[in-house]
């Protein structure tokens, strides 16, 4: 073996070479940079060709060669060794298999040590190919708790979600709380545990109102979420209290005439005066203009107008022709109760989805229903699927710890049917859901709830709580079937029912699963595309003609309407619904 300075461009491919799958181009122009900045660090290796010439093959080094030929360099070192009878086919197969990335968190440290040689961030960053963000994350991540970084050196990385929350905290944080979590010899981490009791809320600055003055009066110190993406304002505070009373501060200094700071409710809307109503048009000068903090701690402002009570009470005491008060002798017709209120249908989706899930776990269901059943589930409208990539290099989700029923300890597919069943099961039951809000999964989780039966697992609904819900038509109506003789009063004719079922079990009809026919006419006009589709009919966007316009009566009860009254919906109220 010896040493010999060549002209890259002489050096010839090796024909038998293994890696013969072109790089990434990022990959190319990082093996460049690298070269441009610290040159070559370990020399191609070549040989004589075996033909008699005097010309250099590659026994392994092609990037290399290449790399030094775009960064523009007449001459480098290489090793001349003896040709092989295989012309370093095994040399170069067996190189490329034992060749292994550098663990991160042996990155982490190879960085600090360039720092402590005196290299300079950016320098680094310029060798690396990287941007001196990334490097300064990277310095951020290397400060870790050394007991966590060795626990990360074995493979058992976090995401990068919770590295963003681990490495924020101080060292001694962190030692309290791996003390306390500290996984046993062989086991993995619990990261989301950990990830979380070291997470604090933080406010960024890029949603502050308030300058650099209050910011100071408040004792508020910004730090940079070198996390974040590097174009926007990622400096942030954890000393909440100090926040809001800034930006509580600066609404007061900054309230306009007419205007008044308002509180928010459980939902995170403004709590505005009885009768207002929001204005979502230009205001008028007599509008009113409401300031609150949103949940995150930013600034909103909206405007409501309040009733003229000169124009309500001269309507309410307009005059006939003759002059005589109008309306004297009119019979006001007062819009019938529904048989349940917005309440009651909350109390409904509560029971339907617990005897969902029960029924989910326990009632037998074919391995075929039971396929059918996830593909429901999917379609349901509380399901969101994200890309990889919104959740880092290490994304999660909900379902992982049910897919990993499926996998053996390298990460391959092995499981029994049992297995699979159980982990349907789980899935099913943490996807398909009637309650009301953004959880709710729609008309589909009736049909999977009519589909296995889960009528016969709805709990007894003879409860105050309930029945309270009746119109007296309807609790009538729930007692003459079940033969209770209705009292005097309303609340005599609850209290009887609530006795007679006190040891049975009492449905209330709008409680069943089976949707009417009404409440799947957008599902039923998605089949009918597909069915035309799969026959060759279909032309058009099914997509866009598939699309629901009609909701099950659960969301449509709007301004206390039955569902008979009202199933069908305008785009624009379903979306409003929706996003509650």
């Amino acid at each position: 073996m010896r040493v010999a300075v060549v002209d890259p461009r002489s050096i010839k491919d090796n024909p038998d070479k293994s890696r013969r799958t072109k790089s990434s181009p990022q990959a190319d122009a990082l093996m460049v940079a690298t070269i441009k900045a610290v040159g070559i660090v370990v020399p191609p290796i070549v040989f004589a060709e075996s033909n008699g010439g005097n010309g250099l093959v590659i026994d392994n080094g092609h990037r290399r060669r290449d790399g030094a030929i775009a960064a523009g360099l007449s001459e480098i070192e290489v090793l001349v060794i003896e040709a092989a009878n295989d012309n370093g086919g095994m040399r170069n197969l067996v190189e490329n298999l034992a060749r292994e990335n550098l663990n991160p968190v042996d990155l982490w440290r190879a960085i600090e040590r360039l720092v402590a040689e005196n290299w300079t961030e950016e320098a680094i960053a310029l060798a690396l190919a990287l941007p001196v963000r990334q490097v300064r994350k990277l310095r951020l991540l290397a400060n870790v708790l050394p007991a966590m970084l060795d626990q990360m050196a074995l493979g058992d990385m976090p995401n990068e979600q919770q590295l963003r929350f681990i490495a924020a905290a101080s060292l001694e944080e962190q030692g309290e709380v791996w003390k306390a979590n500290k996984p046993k010899r062989g086991e993995t981490a619990h990261w989301p545990y950990i990830a979380s009791a070291l997470n604090k809320r933080r406010m960024f600055a890029r949603d502050a109102s308030f300058g650099d003055d209050l910011a100071a009066a408040y004792g508020i110190e910004w730090a940079e979420d070198l996390f974040a993406p590097g174009n926007e304002d990622n400096r942030y505070t954890t000393n909440v209290e100090a926040y809001l009373g800034a930006q509580h501060e600066w609404m007061t200094n900054n309230l306009p005439k007419r205007g008044a700071i308002v509180e928010v409710n459980t939902y995170g809307e403004p709590e505005l005066p009885k009768k207002a109503e929001k204005v979502y048009t230009k205001p008028q000068k007599s509008d009113h203009t409401a300031m609150y903090l949103d949940r995150t701690g930013k600034v909103q402002t909206v405007h409501y107008r309040m009733p003229d009570e000169k124009k309500k009470a001269k309507a309410k005491a307009g005059k006939d022709a003759s002059g005589a008060v109008a309306g004297a002798d009119e019979v006001i017709v007062t819009k019938p109760r529904p048989d349940v209120t917005q309440d009651g249908y909350k109390i409904i989706g509560d029971f339907r989805t617990d005897a969902l899930r029960e029924a989910l776990g326990r009632a037998p269901i074919e391995d075929d229903t039971l396929m059918a059943l996830l593909i429901l589930a999917f379609a349901g409208a509380n399901v969101n699927v994200q890309s990889p990539s919104s959740n880092g290099m290490y994304g999660t989700n909900r379902f992982n710890r049910h897919a990993a029923m499926l996998l053996d300890e390298n990460g391959k597919l092995d499981f029994d049917v049992d297995t699979l069943r159980v982990a349907a099961r789980s899935a099913l039951i943490d996807t398909l859901s009637c309650r009301r809000g953004h959880t709710s999964s729609g008309v589909v989780a009736r049909i999977a709830g009519d589909a296995i039966g889960a009528d016969s697992f709805i709990a007894n609904m003879a409860t105050e709580a309930f029945v309270e819900c009746l119109s007296r038509p309807a609790l009538e109506s729930s007692c003459a079937a079940a033969s209770v003789l209705p009292g005097k009063r309303v609340r005599e004719t609850r209290a009887a029912l609530v006795e007679h079922y006190k040891e049975g079990v009492f449905v209330h009809p709008a409680a069943r699963f089976a949707p009417e026919l009404g409440e799947l006419s957008y599902l039923l006009k998605a089949r009918d595309l597909a069915m035309g589709e799969s026959e060759g009919d279909g032309d058009g966007d099914s997509t866009a003609e598939a699309a629901p316009e009609v909701i099950d009566a659960d969301a449509a009860q709007a301004d206390g309407d039955t569902p008979a009254e009202e199933t069908v919906i305008e785009e624009e109220t379903a979306y409003s619904i929706a996003a509650e």
